[in-house]
This record gives structure tokens, C-alpha cells and sequence, in this order.
């Protein structure tokens, strides 16, 4: 049995179920010609996103879990008077990497975390193409399932249950632990860096060069959405900085995920773990690094 309690493992076990339909849901629009709309600011919008919000909306809202507040890219967004006196609350971006989606590269993903007054406590991260599935909570550490349709075997499972098997106890034991023992240190091996496919800067490719120049053999994977947070938590990649913008939903569930797999996430400006629930959801820049990243401090007089 693992150690969460009875309240994280309800919260886990109804945000895998909504990551997955989220999921289906999604691939049922990327079978079709895709409707591309957009929003005031400027980022596409489509069906997918619009479904993949209700469901996840709906699915974190039930039994005891109803009146937990719920942040979505996709939703009313709270005034900050309001939320700044949250607890628990959900952070949730229905699907991460719209123009992954719209290009059809398969880099999207359903991000959904538990935030702790500040920090991300629990995180559920999607892969729908490749049905790759990442989650963690303090307490359980971090995991990674290859097949998340075995989720499906749950969804009416929790209510009958018993504590010495829970359904989360089940998928915990189908999952792999992260870091994957396949991940050799740093040392071993070149640098691997992972950065944003459709949101490439001049600052990213500083730091490529600067790498290059401290430490000689890097490799740059360019990726989507949060599974690069995933990739970094895994230890295919050993860092993924950012260097542009990105929001608190955007983050919150990889940050869980590279965090309980014994990374960090530090934000540049503070030199301290990224944080949530700020009057602007804007999130600073930031470096991640994984757990057999090694020493990487050098790089960190290029940002």
C-alpha cells in the first residue's frame, strides 16, 4: 500500500480518470479536420480544448471533491482577491501544446495538478498520442505508465475498493518509477537539452551554445507542451530551461512530476522552487533539471 492519505489518493485516482477521458476525447477531434479559432490573445483555440475542459471540469467536481476551486486555462479565470485565500485548488490546462495538436506532431498533453497554497502537490501529465502517462504526489514519489488505457479498469473501481487495494495501489504497481533505472548519470554521457518546439528564442539558443562551450557534447530535443517537464523527470533529457513565457497551468503538473522524481524547477529570479497562485499567472523564467542532471550551476551566469 502506498502512503498518501485517503484525500490525495481520491484526488490522484479522479484526476488519472480525467486525464484519460480528457484524452479520448481529444484524439477523437485529431481523427478529424481540425476547426482552428482564436482567442483575444492571440492563441489558437479548437473543439479539442473545449471538450477536453468540460470533462476534466466535470470529473474533478464530484463526490467530496466539489467544492475544491478549479483554475483552467479554458475557464473563468478568479480574480486574485478571491483565490489568494485558496488551500487546495486545482491548476489544469485541458490541452497543453495547441499548436502541437493543429500540426499534428503528437506533443500535446493534459496537465492537471493539486496546488498546496503555493506549491504543486500532486500532477497528472498526458500524453494522448502516444498514451503516455506521467504522475506524482508527495508522499508516493513519482511514476510513468507506457499504457494509460489501463486506467480504464478503474473508473468505477474506487467506491469498492478496500485500503490494502485501492485502485491507485494498482496503477502505482503497473507504472515505472522515475527516474527510469535505464537513465545514467550526467557524467556518463552527453548533455541532453530540451526546449520548446514552437516557441524557439534567441536566449534558448545562447544556452545550447553556452552548454556547448562549458561542457562540450550536448544534444538539443526539441519537444512540446509538458512533456518536456516528463522527459526531464524520466532522464532522457537533463535540462529543459525556458526562457519565454509560459503560465502557472502551463507547469504546475510537470513541475510535480520532475519534483518528486528528485528534480527541480527554480525559478530565475528568486533562485527558488517555482511557485503558484500569484497575482499574475505569468510565470517567471525558469530552469528545470532532472535528478542525474549532475552539476549544471555553470550554466546558470548565461540566463
Amino acid at each position: 500500500m502506498n502512503a498518501l492519505n485517503n484525500f490525495f489518493q481520491e484526488c490522484l485516482l479522479h484526476a488519472l480518470i480525467a486525464a484519460k477521458k480528457a484524452g479520448e476525447a481529444i484524439l477523437s477531434v485529431y481523427q478529424e479536420e481540425i476547426d482552428v479559432r482564436y482567442k483575444d490573445d492571440k492563441t489558437p483555440l479548437t473543439l479539442a480544448d473545449e471538450k477536453a475542459h468540460s470533462i476534466v471540469l466535470h470529473q474533478l467536481s464530484v463526490g467530496s471533491l466539489k467544492e475544491m476551486p478549479v483554475l483552467s486555462e479554458e475557464g473563468k479565470h478568479t480574480s486574485y482577491d478571491e483565490r489568494k485565500s485558496w488551500e487546495y485548488f486545482w491548476l489544469v490546462d485541458p490541452l497543453d501544446g495547441t499548436k502541437e495538436f493543429i500540426h499534428r506532431r503528437g506533443e500535446f498533453t493534459v496537465n492537471i495538478a493539486l496546488i498546496d497554497k503555493n506549491r504543486p502537490v500532486l500532477g497528472v501529465v498526458l500524453v494522448p498520442a502516444s498514451r503516455s502517462l506521467y504522475f506524482a504526489a508527495e508522499g508516493l514519489g513519482s511514476y510513468k505508465l507506457e499504457n494509460a488505457e489501463v486506467v480504464s479498469q478503474f473508473l468505477n473501481d474506487y467506491e469498492k475498493s478496500s485500503e490494502e487495494d485501492s485502485p491507485v495501489d494498482r496503477i502505482v504497481g503497473l507504472a515505472k518509477k522515475l527516474p527510469l533505472d535505464h537513465s545514467p548519470d550526467r557524467s556518463e554521457r552527453k548533455i541532453t537539452v530540451v526546449g520548446s518546439r514552437s516557441h524557439a528564442s534567441n536566449a534558448l539558443t545562447s544556452f545550447v551554445q553556452a552548454a556547448e562551450q562549458e561542457y562540450g557534447d550536448v544534444e538539443f530535443v526539441p519537444a512540446g507542451s509538458a512533456l518536456k517537464f516528463g522527459l526531464v523527470a524520466e532522464g532522457t533529457a537533463h535540462v529543459y530551461p525556458r526562457l519565454g513565457p509560459t503560465m502557472e497551468w502551463d507547469t504546475g503538473a510537470g513541475q510535480c512530476v520532475v519534483e518528486q522524481s528528485g528534480g527541480a524547477v527554480i525559478d530565475l529570479t528568486r533562485g527558488t522552487p517555482l511557485g503558484y497562485n500569484k497575482q499574475e499567472l505569468l510565470n517567471p523564467h525558469f530552469l528545470c533539471t532532472g535528478k542525474h542532471s549532475g552539476d549544471l550551476g555553470n550554466l546558470l551566469g548565461v540566463l
